[in-house]
This record gives structure tokens, sequence and C-alpha cells, in this order.
């Protein structure tokens, strides 16, 4: 095994931004006073899911979607592997960790979305209360996506919080990627920035 590059810049900037946005929102939202920081904080969590979700779509190997959703039988067999000697090392997400992934986007978007919807006093409490309800789902699921990150790194002898900043993990040579993509990390940091300023233009 070498170390070898795995997660992209825009995968990598795309989650700690995911995650400090959702964190900032998540403090300041009981809170009148900081209601603004609030509100900004939910538009920069809506545009880096909008541009994750087409980076799934475009992104380098281990971005994609397509390499790491797998079916149920996946899921239960690689669960099964971490109860034996040898666990089943994936080089990008586990299949576990794929559905984590598809469940904390989904979660995310529909805060995001119910709470543009609430602040725009749109469907009364309706949204209100979905919005509080995702959220609360999603941050269920981060401790879950946490809980799955520590047994992953026991089992597999390797710190996955560690890769996610530097982007390099275990694997062979033949499975890395080629390249970090400065271009789009750049089009990301531009996409996330004026997407906030044109929701924060549009819906107020």
């Amino acid at each position: 095994m070498n170390r070898i590059l795995v997660w992209d810049l825009p995968v990598r900037l795309g989650h700690w931004t995911l995650a400090a946005s959702f964190a900032v929102a998540w403090l300041t939202a009981e809170s009148e006073s900081w209601r603004n920081v609030h509100v900004a904080a939910g538009y920069v969590f809506a545009a880096t899911i909008a541009f994750r979700l087409a980076w799934g779509l475009v992104g380098t190997r281990y971005a994609r979607f397509s390499s790491f959703v797998r079916g149920p039988k996946a899921v239960f067999s690689y669960l099964g592997s971490l109860l034996t000697t040898r666990p089943q090392h994936w080089v990008g997400h586990n299949p576990a960790g794929g559905w984590a992934i598809l469940g904390l986007l989904g979660l995310g978007l529909v805060t995001a979305m119910s709470g543009i919807a609430a602040y725009n006093d749109f469907g009364g409490e309706l949204f209100e209360e979905l919005h509080e309800g995702a959220a609360s789902a999603a941050l269920a699921l981060v401790g879950v996506h946490l809980a799955g990150v520590l047994v992953g790194s026991l089992a597999h002898r390797e710190n996955l919080l560690r890769a996610m900043f530097t982007g390099y993990k275990n694997g062979e040579p033949v499975a890395a990627i080629r390249r970090q993509a400065w271009i789009a990390a750049g089009l990301q940091a531009a996409w996330i920035t004026l997407g906030a300023m044109y929701l924060k233009q549009v819906v107020g």
C-alpha cells in the first residue's frame, strides 16, 4: 500500500464548507440577534450542496456518485466485514459511507430549501417544522457519519479524518486520481460566494 491521492480539492473544500456552514447555522438557530449570520450560513450551505451534486456527476473518480453508491447487499457485506480480521478496504467511500453521504446531502437540501421558504414566510409553520426536523435528522446522521469514520480508521489503520484534509489515503498507485482539480475548486469557491450572494439578493 502507498499513500495516493484520492480526494480532490473540490471534494475536500466542499466537505469542510458544508461542515462549517452547518455548524454555524445550528449554533445561531435560536438567537434572534444572530439571525443574519444563521441565514448567511444557510445560503452558503445551500450553494455548497448544489455544487457537490454537480461534482458528483462530473468530478474526479472518487467524487462521483457512481463510485460509491452501492446496493444494500454491498452495504451489509461491508458492515459484516468489519467484524472480521480482514475488513473490506475501499479506496474511496465505502458502501455504508456512500449511503451516509447521500443521506446528508438529501437532508441538507431539504433543510436549506425549507429554511429559505420559512425565512420568506412561505407556507406558515409547515416549513419551519420541516426545517427544524430535517436539521435535527441531519445532525443525528452527522453523528453516525463520525462514528463510521472512527470505526473505519481503526479497522483499516488509517486516519480518515486527516485524509479529508490532505486528500491522501492508502492504496495501490494505479488507483490514484491524477489531479487536484484546482480550476474546479476555484469555480467552486466563486460559485459558493456568488450563489450565496444571489440567494440573499433574491429572497431577501
